[in-house]
């Protein structure tokens, strides 16, 4: 399976911001942001290995800027680091205020991905090939960012064997 570049993956899309993105602060609702991360590292993850995949985990989601209905936003995904049926996306979201053109960086995501064969079960995907600066930073940090994925986990299976499926009303 040959390996591919993270260009390959990159999926970039804007919007406008509109009165039906915005919260009781009149900033984009996190929920709208996080649901649009999602679907454009979706598409990143079945650009790269050209097969359905299923989102194994949304690792991180870091709100750095507000985004107001003054600004437009542009989402940029790629993946970043590849393990062996699985695929690390980078999110990045660039806020653009339409009236000065200034830009800035309003939140970052990493989202982990599997890809499935015919039979719904994990199935191999390429390798990754970083070229610019940012895509060579995130890729060589990935492999500790799944090493703390796979520990994030475990944690979290250890955690969950306390909860109860019970009505909390029963």
């Amino acid at each position: 399976m040959e390996a591919k570049t993270c260009n390959e993956s990159r999926v970039v899309r804007t919007s406008r911001i509109f009165p039906n993105d915005v919260n009781n602060h009149n900033t984009m609702f996190g929920g709208k942001l996080m649901s649009d991360v999602d679907m454009v590292a979706s598409i990143s993850a079945v650009r790269h290995c050209r097969r359905e995949c299923v989102t194994a985990s949304t690792d991180s989601v870091d709100f750095l800027s507000p985004i107001t209905q003054q600004d437009s936003v542009c989402f940029e995904s790629f993946v970043t680091w590849t393990g062996t049926s699985s695929m690390e996306v980078f999110v990045k979201i660039i806020a653009e205020n339409l009236i000065t053109g200034n830009r800035k960086i309003a939140a970052t995501a990493f989202l982990t991905f599997v890809a499935l064969d015919e039979n719904g079960k994990p199935t191999k995907v390429p390798g990754i090939i970083p070229e610019t600066v940012e895509e060579k930073k995130l890729h060589e940090t990935g492999k500790e960012r799944a090493e703390n994925r796979k520990i994030h986990r475990k944690n979290s299976k250890e955690l969950a064997s306390y909860f109860t499926t019970n009505k909390p009303w029963e």
